[in-house]
């Protein structure tokens, strides 16, 4: 590959390759071939700031797999430079490229340990975001389901079975989505499996409240103690299930390292090193799990009644991921009931309503002081899902509201598509009108996409920096053939995303958002967007 200017004032820089693959040719020696795509930045360095065009030739040469080459072939492009602001730097530096694209570069260029080192690294700073939060009640619940039998050495190995699965299957899943553009945590958002899920988590709550007594069969017991007494109860083996599991239904989320991953293996086509990276990556996601699920087994009680408590308490919580599981299939309004009847009801148990003896103690009266703030929020959402809002963590949103401020806390104006012919049409009447474009993929089993909506997107100097934007959401929940089409004709496996069109209709690729953004680096994309 070769590239040059025809014009001396635009030098063309040194450029970064990927690796690539060595190949022996009789006419040029030792060369390196690609298999697959490539996208490379092309650094220019400008002596004369003013507007001028020049053209861009390339040079390069196919083979074939029988080892047969084809004659070199040149292309040209016609590029055009705008005019340089007097204060700006007349060298310039190489195009901005996207987060997930600089990790991508990264990968092509790094050694093999560092890679695991950077993506360990990733992980670590994805086990901070909402989409790990739900998988620790599950993990904390299965340590307290062997009450004051476990010890810490077992509640440790436990935690690293369910984390081990946990990374194993997401790196599967990547993989797959790589090679085969088959994203398996969408696939698992079915209906019917989030039924399911929820159905196990309300059994093992009834379990914890003390209906009745989950244990393997007994038959199944006497095999596994002849295998190892260490191994009877079958806890490993359910850690490990739950957490494969786990990673497929309840926390589906795709972040910048994940995309830059799976990018890396489809340009590539080297599964090692990408699913090196996940596998590191999944257990980095996990380490905070490691850690909570091993002092759960330091701090439970190990005999006397709080065990009944730390049960109940557990039971609620599992109850409670049931719902926000079923909140992503169910009406909004249901979904806002069901979590009134999860505070209140509990609020009972905890004598919230019923006066307390006299010289109890202070334990007691921790926990009527919790069942109380549980009743008051519940009640709050039945009193704001009877004036019509359904989001329950806002119940009261809107009531008291003038009319004339009630705009101000109103969402982003989408236009929902599903498909690529729908995106079309919004594009080219973007482009009759002058306007930029943003498209957010969204589906409502996406933990990021929601908390991109509620902390970024709903932000006040977000909506003010999106003015004059037309914005389009590409609703994926459904996951239907159009919906994968559209996803895999933008290289993406599922949300969030965020992509940006210009009024010519050609995306912004290096401005592309994979994952949650915060307000403020939002604002800062949003800039340097209208300033390209």
């Amino acid at each position: 590959l070769h590239l040059e200017s025809d014009n001396e004032q635009v030098k063309i820089g040194p450029l970064s390759l990927p690796p690539g693959e060595p190949y022996h040719d009789e006419s040029f020696g030792q060369i390196r071939i690609f298999h697959q795509t490539i996208e490379l930045d092309v650094p220019l360095t400008r002596l004369n700031p003013a507007a001028q065009t020049f053209t861009l030739k390339v040079a390069y040469q196919g083979c074939a797999d029988r080892g047969v080459c084809y004659p070199p072939m040149k292309k040209t492009l016609v590029l055009s430079l705008p005019a340089l602001d007097k204060t700006a730097t007349v060298t310039s530096a190489a195009a901005p490229q996207s987060e997930q694209d600089k990790i991508v570069q990264a990968l092509h260029q790094d050694s093999f340990w560092l890679a695991l080192l950077s993506f360990f690294g990733f992980g670590l700073l994805l086990s901070l975001t909402p989409c790990i939060f739900p998988m620790i009640p599950i993990l904390s619940g299965i340590i307290v389901g062997h009450g004051q039998k476990i010890s810490t050495r077992k509640a440790f190995f436990l935690s690293f079975c369910y984390v081990f699965a946990s990374a194993l299957m997401y790196t599967l899943f990547g993989v797959l989505a790589a090679l085969f553009g088959s994203n398996l945590q969408a696939t698992f958002q079915q209906p019917w499996i989030i039924v399911l899920f929820s159905a196990i988590f309300i059994l093992l709550a009834l379990s914890m409240f003390g209906f009745y007594h989950l244990q393997v069969p007994k038959a199944l017991q006497a095999k596994l103690h002849d295998a190892s007494d260490k191994h009877r109860d079958g806890s490993w083996f359910s850690a490990t299930i739950m957490g494969a599991l786990s990673s497929l239904i309840v926390g589906p989320c795709v972040a910048a390292p994940l995309a830059a991953a799976l990018i890396y293996i489809g340009q590539t086509g080297d599964v090692l090193l990408g699913a090196s990276t996940l596998f590191v990556m999944g257990m980095g996601m996990g380490v905070p799990l490691l850690f909570l699920g091993t002092s759960a087994g330091t701090l439970l009680p190990k005999a006397g009644t709080w065990m009944n408590t730390i049960n109940a308490v557990f039971g609620v919580i599992m109850l409670a991921v049931a719902v926000w599981m079923l909140g992503r299939i169910l009406p909004a309004p249901v979904t806002m009931l069901l979590w009134a009847m999860l505070l209140i009801i509990p609020a009972i148990y905890l004598s919230a309503i019923d006066p307390l003896p006299e010289n109890v103690s202070n334990w007691r009266k921790f926990w009527k002081g919790l069942g109380v703030l549980m009743l008051v929020y519940g009640v709050l959402l039945l009193i704001g899902l009877s004036s019509g809002n359904s989001n329950p963590l806002q119940p009261l949103k809107g009531m008291g509201i003038s009319s004339a401020n009630a705009g101000q806390s109103e969402g982003l104006g989408f236009q929902r598509i599903h498909s690529s012919q729908e995106l079309d049409r919004l594009l080219a009447q973007a482009a009759q009108e002058g306007r930029w474009v943003m498209l957010d993929f969204y589906a409502d089993w996406c933990i990021s996409c929601k908390e991109m909506e509620a902390y970024t997107l709903n932000d006040p100097s977000v909506k003010q920096a999106l003015a004059g934007f037309i914005l389009v959401q590409a609703d994926v929940t459904e996951n239907t053939q159009e919906e994968q089409a559209l996803l895999k004709r933008f290289n993406l496996i599922g949300p969030p995303g965020i992509l940006f069109f210009g009024p010519d209709k050609q995306e912004r690729s290096a401005f592309r958002i994979i994952g949650y953004q915060p307000v403020d680096t939002f604002l800062e994309t949003i800039k340097q967007l209208k300033a390209s």
